[in-house]
């Protein structure tokens, strides 16, 4: 996905390569998305790490290995997506079993995640 400015077909085919990243808890696959400076926040990185805030891909990269690395596949859903062309927002609601989550990725005008949060609920 980058190389290229995001645009809502571009979004929605990095929906589909996120969900299919994640289900196969391919962690370097997801993580080849982010810039090198990015940042991703998140209550269980606040858990796993002592700051809601995971800053640079090596760092986000570890800490997905320490929450994710032991399972082998995940069956994420995709519950619906939206694009926000203005600020170059993507937002994914998805499910994991019986954890629910919406997450914003921010990207940079080459395609690439710069700013990512999610947000967990039942």
């Amino acid at each position: 996905m980058s190389g290229q400015a995001m645009d809502r077909a571009a979004a929605e085919r990095f929906v589909a390569a996120w969900c299919a990243n994640w289900c196969r808890v391919d962690i370097d696959a997801v993580v080849a998305h982010f810039a090198d400076d990015a940042q991703m926040r998140s209550p269980l990185a606040l858990t796993l790490t002592g700051s809601p805030t995971v800053t640079g891909a090596e760092a986000i990269r570890a800490y997905w290995r320490k929450a994710y690395g032991h399972i082998e596949s995940a069956d994420l859903k995709i519950l619906s997506w939206s694009w926000d062309e203005a600020i170059a927002r993507l937002t994914v609601w998805w499910q994991l079993g019986d954890t629910r989550a919406s997450e914003f990725m921010d990207f940079d005008d080459a395609g690439r995640v710069v700013r990512s949060e999610a947000f967990y609920g039942k």
